[in-house]
């Protein structure tokens, strides 16, 4: 399954929640935390048993990202358990322990209902998370790892700059990257939403580095998103010449050569065939 774009919807707004799986998403995330006020974080947990069908209704996954205090992260998981959850956004991970602790809580509760696991993407928000984020991405269930840029600079005391969210979010981005799971973010901070070009540009950033996809908290980002982390028409035509010549290369016993000036050995053959392929499980996608 790819997902370049997972489209932010708040758990207590049943018009965003039913029109979320016409916004072109390859994922939704149903939020029962920060965009929910105080008083409306209870029935939008109840409403998850009607939210996560509707959001999904077009075959999309839907993530459910619960709250971080001990009086709710429990109850939240098992509410989007049985409303029949992808997985959980869960913010605030400084530990691998407290994932097996939510997986330990899950696991009877998913037997009852003869369903998957679900899985789980850490949201590391802290200093402390960032430098234990190796340890998060290895833990049981973890399908990628994302990081808050509001929480981070919040945390670090700084401001959800470019320049200051940068370095946090590569050591997350390289701790995914070495535990074997996804990377899902930008080097900045979601929240500029309207800056159209500046999340453009972003977005082909962390594709240059190496991100999997990002989250956005508007419907007019995730076109935005799905272009950037999809290989350009261009990209593809590379990707086909480094193969092509490859194939010769390999029938004259050479191992590496040049195209058009450009040296190619196995790491760039890797990369034009991981393009190629990422090309072609979106066409099937879309057929």
């Amino acid at each position: 399954m790819i997902i370049r774009s997972l489209l932010y919807v708040p758990g207590s707004n049943p018009k965003f929640i039913e029109k979320a799986h016409l916004r072109g998403a390859d994922a939704i995330i149903i939020d029962l935390e920060d965009a929910v006020a105080p008083s409306m974080k209870t029935p939008a947990r109840e409403a998850l048993a009607q939210s996560v069908p509707a959001a999904g209704r077009s075959g999309t996954p839907v993530f459910v990202r619960v709250n971080e205090t001990d009086d709710r992260r429990f109850i939240d998981a098992e509410a989007a358990c049985r409303a029949g959850a992808f997985g959980l956004y869960i913010p605030k991970v400084e530990t691998a322990e407290s994932l097996l602790a939510m997986a330990s809580f899950l696991v009877p509760i998913e037997a009852g209902l003869g369903r998957a696991p679900m899985v789980f993407v850490p949201l590391v928000e802290s200093p402390l998370g960032i430098f234990a984020a190796l340890e998060i991405a290895r833990a049981p269930r973890v399908y990628a790892l994302s990081g808050g840029g509001e929480d981070l600079a919040t945390a670090m005391g700084g401001q959800p700059l470019p320049h200051v969210l940068s370095l946090p979010k590569q050591l997350i981005h390289l701790a995914a990257k070495a535990a074997g799971v996804r990377s899902f973010g930008l080097l900045r901070t979601v929240a500029d939403y309207s800056d159209l070009e500046g999340m453009r540009g972003a977005a082909t950033e962390a594709r240059q580095f190496g991100f999997d996809g990002a989250s956005c908290i508007h419907p007019s980002v995730v076109s935005v998103l799905n272009a950037a982390f999809s290989p350009s028409e261009q990209e593809l035509a590379w990707a086909q010449k480094i193969i092509d010549a490859d194939v010769v290369a390999a029938g004259e016993g050479r191992g590496a050569h040049t195209v058009n000036g450009q040296f190619v050995d196995a790491p760039i053959v890797a990369r034009a065939r991981a393009m190629l392929a990422l090309a072609k499980t979106l066409e099937d996608r879309n057929d």
